[in-house]
């Protein structure tokens, strides 16, 4: 009573590729809805789809000849597609090595100046805590606004605030 499961869309292209490549022949779209059924399990409802997919993909060339569309894939045209695919992965990879150098450099430029030594710790604590005295001032200076003759002027313009206190 085990269920047959069918073949994922994966599977269905690789046993399409397989036809091609066994067969090394140009074919109908007929043609292969009657062969991929009966040679590699492939149901013939998805076969249409997934020789689509393969166009698609560029790994099947199609051409349309009169009225009729054929379809063709030989081994040769997958191996250059894979070579030129390498070529690429490898230009991209010496792209990245080389730009990975570039910013190996531009760190170690960074760090010429940047030695740790006793000056610049006594400067940076001196720049932190001019910081966090930056930080109290400002902080009272806010608490202190209220009282500005700037901001109290402002609050007496302001046409609403007379009306609920007149001065």
């Amino acid at each position: 009573m085990s269920k047959k499961k069918g073949l994922s869309l994966e599977e269905k292209r690789s046993r399409m590729m397989e036809i091609f490549f066994e067969t090394k022949d140009v074919f109908q779209l007929k043609d292969i809805e009657k062969i991929a059924p009966k040679t590699k399990g492939i149901t013939p409802m998805s076969v249409k789809e997934v020789l689509q997919s393969l166009v698609d993909d560029n790994m099947v060339d199609s051409e349309r000849v009169g009225t009729s569309n054929y379809f063709w894939a030989f081994p040769s045209k997958a191996l250059h597609a894979r070579k030129r695919k390498l070529e690429d992965l490898e230009k991209l990879h010496e792209d990245g090595k080389q730009r990975r150098a570039a910013l190996q450099q531009a760190v170690k430029k960074a760090k010429e100046g940047r030695q740790d030594t006793e000056e610049r710790a006594s400067l940076h604590k001196e720049l932190v805590s001019l910081r966090e005295q930056r930080e109290t001032l400002h902080a009272e200076l806010q608490k202190y606004k209220e009282c500005d003759p700037e901001v109290v002027e402002e609050m007496h313009s302001c046409s609403w605030l007379q009306e609920w206190n007149p001065v």
